[in-house]
């Protein structure tokens, strides 16, 4: 009698629980978690300017904020490997190769111009050709006078900038490392030239990554190894050579930047490795002068932070472009 109780007791429930599941409204499930793996998916794509075949990698929602990312010298886009999966589930990111650099095509000397003006031009020609109307921009080394050519000539495209080692002021070329390379500038001849040209033998390469870092054993030789192949393909350290000569162009430009600066007052964020011997922080802090809302950052890390600290510049960036991007 008491089993048999117990038993109706049961049944009773359970009809009760399945009656009830017909009529109480089933709790939300939790949302899904962005599937990251798919939205950080890395696309290797090529688009022809002006007879000029653009290497770029680009990830993300195409709908999303568009972020523009310029590499340095003598590296390619593949400086960002580590950074676009880190942005890449909130941000269509686009990081080209400069025609000469990285998987783009590098036409000889005497059918392209290899000067600053001019690769400008054409990562300006690249943005519209993938629609990048927007964008907010990360330069570092040589990206930052692209860059910067691109923001002066446009503000309104321009909507924020991360600058890592990017320089726009006379300080930050007081230092030892650009003496030569004035030289060079005033008097363009072979003799000066071939001064500079241990700074593209592997040893060079491998020196802008390492000297200044806080734990070499974090950076990925493949990094150097990478560079240093592009630098030996025939006729590429010639092409080196001018660009050396051809970044004297830029100094003059550092008045109109910092004009830019002054008048649009761009959102900045400014990620610095202290280690730098090419651009110290010496020429960091001179950004706070016309930008004074600016965020100023200083790692303890060498010249190509993003080897070391990707993870913390990601994380930076992730809160400035929250708070900046719309």
């Amino acid at each position: 009698m008491k089993t048999s109780t117990l038993l109706m007791q049961s049944v009773a429930a359970l009809a009760v629980s399945v009656s009830l599941s017909f009529f109480v409204p089933a709790m939300a499930a939790p949302a899904a978690a962005p599937n990251v793996a798919n939205t950080a998916a890395v696309s290797y794509r090529t688009v022809n300017i002006d007879g000029v075949n653009v290497f770029y990698r680009e990830a993300g929602p195409k709908n999303a904020p568009t972020l523009l990312l310029l590499h340095g010298f003598p590296t390619s886009s593949q400086m960002f490997r580590n950074l676009i999966p880190l942005l890449a589930d909130r941000y269509h990111v686009i990081a080209p190769d400069y025609p000469g650099y990285g998987q783009s095509d590098m036409p000889p000397m005497d059918k392209f111009t290899y000067s600053f003006d001019n690769l400008a031009k054409v990562i300006d020609k690249f943005t519209v050709a993938v629609g990048a109307s927007k964008y907010a921009l990360y330069v570092q080394d040589y990206g930052a006078p692209i860059g910067y050519r691109l923001a002066a000539a446009h503000p309104e495209r321009v909507t924020a900038i991360v600058v890592q080692n990017g320089n726009a002021y006379d300080e930050g070329l007081a230092n030892e490392f650009w003496a030569p390379v004035k030289v060079y500038w005033g008097e363009k001849t072979e003799a000066n030239g071939s001064k500079l040209r241990p700074l593209l033998e592997l040893s060079g390469t491998k020196w802008q990554y390492t000297e200044g870092a806080h734990d070499v054993s974090r950076i990925s030789p493949d990094a150097w190894t990478v560079d240093q192949a592009y630098l030996d393909r025939p006729g590429n350290k010639d092409i080196q050579i001018e660009m050396f000569h051809s970044y004297g162009t830029n100094p003059p430009h550092y008045p109109e930047w910092q004009a830019y600066f002054r008048k649009h007052q761009p959102p900045m964020l400014i990620v610095w490795g202290k280690g730098d011997k090419i651009f110290p922080p010496a020429g960091a802090h001179p950004y706070l002068r016309d930008l004074p809302k600016a965020e100023l950052h200083i790692l303890d890390t060498g010249h190509f932070a993003l080897e070391e600290e990707s993870a913390k510049i990601g994380s930076l960036m992730r809160t400035f472009l929250g708070r900046t991007l719309k």
